[in-house]
């Protein structure tokens, strides 16, 4: 068991499998929220099912749209469980504030890209800043 701490966060405690990219995030111009997965051709998840997974990825990107996006995702049942960053920007906050996502950022062991791996099994505790990795998935390559 590894724990990683962050940036307090929002939402409530989750536990699901990681998908993780070193890119950065938009709900507006990188998803299709009505097959659930990464749309935009360059986006390195390209063709990935996002939905009941832990996103893990470098930033946040967008505004008011990308934000509302969240929480239009979860009523219908295509969210991912959380969403963890190197960084977030305040309106995606707000916007998984209001979807009642679980994000968290800022992690203290460096790049959360590189710490968790696609199919690592996490625990997400925003409110108490911790990500807890169960079991590590085998390393790619």
């Amino acid at each position: 068991m590894i724990r990683l701490k962050c940036h307090a966060g929002v939402g409530g405690r989750v536990e699901g499998e990681a998908l993780v990219a070193n890119d950065n995030f938009s709900a507006r111009y990188d998803l299709d929220r009505i097959k659930g997965v990464f749309s935009r051709p360059d986006h390195r998840l390209a063709g990935q099912s996002y939905v009941g997974r832990i996103l893990v990825l470098n930033t946040a990107k967008g505004g008011v749209a990308s934000a509302w996006m969240l929480h239009e995702m979860k009523t219908r049942g295509l969210a991912p469980a959380a969403i963890l960053f190197n960084r977030a920007n305040t309106i995606l906050a707000q916007g998984a504030a209001l979807a009642q996502l679980p994000m968290c950022d800022r992690f203290e062991d460096g790049d959360v890209t590189t710490l968790i791996r696609t199919g690592d099994r996490l625990i997400v505790d925003p409110r108490e800043g911790v990500v807890t990795i169960l079991d590590r998935a085998d390393p790619v390559g």
